[in-house]
């Protein structure tokens, strides 16, 4: 295929300072959940974005200092020779394919707890840390120039792991944020007593990097265009005026983590234009911004009309690291969109590698060796494989068997494929998550040696009547509604009553009367959504969760206190802390966690959002069968999130029939020598 020309110039090569720029793509930085603790599962995941076409590719915030340490959230660092060697791999990876490798220099301040190096939190004042019981050092003088010192030792270390460019980090929150917001900074000294005071360190830490740096390498930063409270906009203009005397280019977000990081349930593509439009001309200099670009005419307009040099982007890199090679080919169509779900956040938030609802290969590039591009083709003649169910998990295998040239039969009980993701992406702010299935779709109509069955119930007969002697069971899970899950293991009799409507029900069409009452027990989105939805349609609803707010999980995903304040809007009734402990005439019995005291709401209605029931029974029909291959993949086997699904489909398409010693999974661990 060719490349429109019209896009042509997002593969223009870009000045930066004293490098340039192989295209206008750039990877900015973003966490991982690897940081210094998993180097050479970063450095391949980096390699590969590279390798995909990102013509810069950043690190995450990388701590300059044991003042600036972040666990249990895992970060770079630049402490030591160390962790020059082991960013020194990823900068070899990223070279290897002819892009430039940058790095964020970072310090927490207040928002660095310390927990593992007990070293003094550092900040303007001294207030509390991030999510635990004690303070910062308010800063002196002293502080203040040791500071300057490790920044400009980090950013030589920068230069000896072979950065391209070094990032002076002023966004989000951190300790450079500290002390240019005055909501933080209420010193009264030279940093901190007028705006020009508290623009003092962040410029001075400019001009030291800038000295320490040379013409090795770009000098970029990381920068919000107005204050913490949405103000400022004039004065932080005047400052990014003068930081262009040292900034080769400018990466500019807002202080809304949950605008910028937003899911795609509340913000939409580019959304950041309006704010950031500016500041192109205000300085003379390159700028990148983010607004989770997932259409390549998005990109180009954001180019064309001068509102930024590259396209900034963490998840849709995360979700397809070979996004420019695409567009660069001309095959736009085989974009696997990010559905941001932020399920690549989440895990970080958990201290743990990152992955991806539509990316299985994320965070596995150094692990398992899997790449997202390319599978190893099946050695020799392969027989069929009848893959039952098109949800997330069925898809996914078929796909990737197909890719390896083995012949697929999908067959789907359903009209339509999709499974739970066409169910999940009918709640109110999901269609984006349909593109789990489009994109699977689409790309299973460019096989031909992958046949789909829609409408084909398939049992132990149907099964055995194909002649086909390797099976994958990916027939999903049902909601229970005879409430088993956290709160009560065993259910609760009281259940089984005609008010009850499980999730599934609900989401093919069924109504519940109201008053309705939802009890969330998994508290991930599923509840919150239907409360969404059913308190739109006019219906009354409480919302009840054991969690301390609604939809607890979602803290994770950046959701929560969007999905919250939007349920409060509707008029849901929200009570925390709480079980559904029966259903009586017309209401429902509820229990408080902490007391034990018992009260009642009215209820017509009951949606219990508790657990899943696998569906299992035709892996356990086939049992004796006598089949080359049985395996229960995805919800089938352990219900979880679409992205849970989805790798376990890729896992089990992959070790169809792999040779044997070449599905090691790989650790990376101390080892006492």
């Amino acid at each position: 295929m060719t490349r429109d020309p019209r896009f042509d110039i997002l593969f223009e090569p870009v000045r930066i300072g004293p490098v340039t720029a192989p295209n206008r793509f750039w990877q900015v930085p973003h966490c991982t959940g690897m940081g210094n603790l998993h180097p050479r599962t970063l450095a391949a995941m980096r390699g590969v974005k590279a390798e995909g076409g990102w013509g810069v590719v950043n690190t995450e915030y990388c701590s300059i200092h044991p003042s600036s340490d972040d666990t249990h959230a895992p970060y770079a660092s630049l402490w030591d020779a160390g962790d020059v060697r082991n960013m020194a791999a990823m900068t070899a990876a990223v070279h290897a394919q002819g892009a430039l490798a940058g790095v964020e220099l970072w310090h927490g301040g207040q928002r660095s707890s310390n927990a593992l190096t007990r070293e003094a939190p550092l900040a303007p004042d001294s207030m509390m840390v991030e999510r635990n019981p004690w303070q910062s050092q308010r800063m002196d003088r002293q502080d203040i120039r040791a500071l300057r010192d490790w920044h400009r030792a980090a950013a030589l270390r920068a230069i000896s792991a072979g950065f391209d460019i070094v990032y002076v980090y002023a966004a989000h929150t951190y300790l450079v944020t500290q002390f240019l917001d005055p909501s933080s900074n209420r010193r009264d000294d030279d940093y901190g007593k007028d705006a020009e005071a508290r623009a003092r360190l962040y410029l001075e830490l400019l001009e030291d990097t800038r000295e320490a740096i040379g013409d090795r390498a770009a000098l970029a930063t990381r920068i919000e265009v107005y204050d913490e409270t949405g103000a400022g906009r004039e004065e932080r203009s005047a400052l990014l005026a003068r930081a262009a005397t040292f900034v080769d280019v400018f990466d500019v977000t807002v202080p809304d983590y949950g605008h910028e990081m937003g899911s795609s349930r509340f913000v939409k593509e580019a959304t950041l234009e309006s704010h950031v439009a500016h500041v192109k001309a205000l300085t003379g200099k390159p700028v990148v911004s983010v607004g989770r670009f997932t259409s390549p005419e998005t990109m180009l307009s954001q180019v064309r009309r001068g509102i930024l040099d590259f396209v900034g982007a963490a998840r849709p890199s995360i979700a397809d690291p070979f996004l420019p090679a695409k567009i660069r080919d001309g095959r736009m169509d085989e974009i696997r969109e990010c559905i941001g779900c932020n399920i690549c956040y989440a895990h970080d938030w958990l201290g743990v590698p990152i992955r991806c609802t539509q990316n299985p290969t994320m965070g596995e590039e150094w692990r398992r060796g899997w790449h997202p591009e390319r599978v190893p083709a099946v050695t020799g003649r392969a027989d069929p494989v009848l893959v039952v169910g098109a949800g997330p998990a069925g898809l996914e295998a078929a796909l990737t068997l197909g890719r390896r040239g083995v012949p697929v039969l999908l067959a789907e009980a359903g009209n339509e494929p999709g499974g739970r993701v066409t169910l999940e992406s009918r709640l109110p702010g999901l269609l984006e998550w349909a593109r789990v299935r489009d994109w699977r779709v689409h790309m299973l109509g460019k096989l031909a040696n992958v046949e789909f069955y829609p409408a084909s119930t398939m049992d132990r007969g149907a099964v055995l009547d194909t002649g086909v002697r390797h099976v994958l069971v990916a027939t999903g899970s049902l909601w229970r509604g005879d409430g088993r899950g956290r709160s009560h293991p065993a259910g609760v009799a009281g259940f089984a009553d005609p008010r009850t409507l499980t999730p599934d029900r609900i989401l093919r069409g069924e109504r519940p009367a109201g008053p309705v009452v939802i009890f969330d027990d998994e508290e991930y989105h599923i509840a919150a959504g239907l409360a969404e939805l059913l308190a739109t349609e006019g219906l009354e609803v409480t919302y009840v969760t054991p969690g301390k707010v609604v939809a607890e999980w979602s803290i994770f995903t950046t959701e929560q206190p969007r999905l919250q304040a939007r349920l409060m809007e509707l008029g849901v009734r929200i009570v925390t802390s709480t079980a559904v402990t029966g259903l009586g005439p017309g209401v429902a019995e509820l229990t408080c966690g902490f007391t034990g005291r018992v009260s009642e709401v009215a209820c017509a209605g009951f949606v219990p959002v508790t657990s899943r029931e696998p569906t299992d029974g035709l892996w356990l029909a086939l049992q004796d069968a006598g089949l080359a291959t049985l395996e229960r993949v995805g919800d089938a086997r352990a219900p979880g999130l679409i992205a849970h699904a989805v790798h376990d489909g890729h896992r089990a398409a992959r070790a169809h029939l792999a040779p044997p010693g070449t599905l090691e999974v790989r650790r990376e661990r101390v080892v006492i020598e």
